[in-house]
């Protein structure tokens, strides 16, 4: 059985996209937070398809889409997803969508592969 604590912070997820998104938000101005390196970029110098994509959506949620594109081009999408997401999950006080279809992830994936291979045959990555 749950502790009225725990209940409570099991009914409040829905507010997690929130804090998500209000925390890379303020990544971006303060860059001593915490996050994570790429373990593949750091195990093989090679970028994964998400290396550089946590600075773009930092750049896109201030605004910056000339700097997020510069970084990974699925920023801006990704700081649109991040922004629907925390709408649709305060409005809906749910964490997630009672049907979430599969085939916008699957072309997601699809398109962050395909952008991967791209960027690695041209070498098109930013430094640091």
């Amino acid at each position: 059985m749950l502790t009225p604590f725990l209940r409570r912070i099991q009914q409040a997820g829905f507010l997690l996209p929130a804090c998500l998104t209000g925390y890379l938000w303020l990544k971006g101005s303060y860059s001593h937070l915490p996050g994570w390196s790429c373990p593949l970029r750091a195990l093989t110098a090679i970028p994964c398809p998400t290396c550089f994509l946590t600075r773009a959506t930092e750049l896109a949620l201030r605004g910056d889409l000339a700097g997020s594109l510069e970084q990974h081009a699925f920023g801006p999408l990704v700081a649109a997803g991040l922004i629907w997401w925390t709408i649709a999950a305060i409005r809906k006080r749910r964490l997630r969508p009672r049907t979430l279809p599969t085939w916008p992830l699957a072309w997601a994936a699809a398109g962050l592969l395909g952008y991967w291979m791209l960027r690695l045959g041209l070498g098109a990555f930013p430094s640091g």
